[in-house]
């Protein structure tokens, strides 16, 4: 009798090394925090909460125990893959140097490692889960769908209209299976959480609110926004 699998099992729990590609024998480096930026469009929050009162606490106390990882963009320029509030509580412990680990990422990786970084927050809005599931969905379905050389199909043919859009909609399926599995997420969950991306921003904070339910945010999301400032 094959025994049932119990919710969540697929998911693989990783360590923190793991996640960010970094091997065991590399050591971090110190950069200069001047010469980081944050990720563009980064989709989860930096706040001056009580944690991060406890997070700037610890860092004064025992300095920074986890580098942070960041790509380099240019000579001794570097943006921020994972470690957002580190950097912020390291500048308001009065640091100058961070501990990081450098990885050379193209745009579409540097995406999926900092959104897989930041999903392992104990805590997250459904607005930086919304933006962040779009952003990686986004990403993969790029790395899926790249085209070949000249924008031919393998055989040198020219691609059709009929068969481009056909195979934009493979592509845009397999992206969705991809990322869901990922995510521990349903297909539809990981569309429905997209969805919260197209409602103006008044909307969507009353959702992180918890006074507009999930189901009800993506219906809204289907209107146009002059309509969704009018509600």
């Amino acid at each position: 009798m094959t025994q049932k699998k119990r919710p969540g099992e697929k998911i693989k729990l990783i360590s923190v090394d793991e996640l960010l590609g970094v091997p065991n024998e590399e050591a971090a480096v110190e950069i200069r925090i001047s010469e980081i930026v944050p990720f563009k469009n980064h989709p989860f929050k930096v706040l001056d909460d009580e944690k991060m009162q406890d997070l700037v606490s610890s860092i004064k106390q025992n300095g920074i125990l986890t580098p942070v990882l960041v790509r380099s963009i240019g000579e001794n320029h570097y943006e921020m893959i994972s470690g957002h509030r580190r950097m912020h509580a390291a500048k308001l412990a009065g640091l100058e140097l961070i501990p990081a680990f450098v990885r050379e990422l193209s745009d579409d990786d540097a995406t999926i490692v900092m959104v897989d970084a930041n999903l392992q927050r104990e805590e997250i809005l459904p607005s930086e889960k919304a933006f962040a599931y779009r952003m990686k969905y986004d990403a993969v379905k790029r790395k899926i769908g790249r085209p070949g050389k000249d924008g031919r199909v393998l055989n040198g043919r020219t691609v059709t209209v009929a068969e481009k859009m056909s195979q934009n909609e493979t592509i845009s399926v397999r992206s969705d299976l991809a990322v869901a599995d990922q995510l521990g997420e349903s297909r539809a969950q990981l569309q429905r959480y997209i969805r919260l991306t197209f409602l103006i921003r008044e909307l969507l904070d009353l959702v992180d609110n918890k006074q507009i339910p999930l189901m009800t945010a993506v219906d809204i999301s289907f209107i146009d926004e002059q309509t969704q400032k009018y509600l």
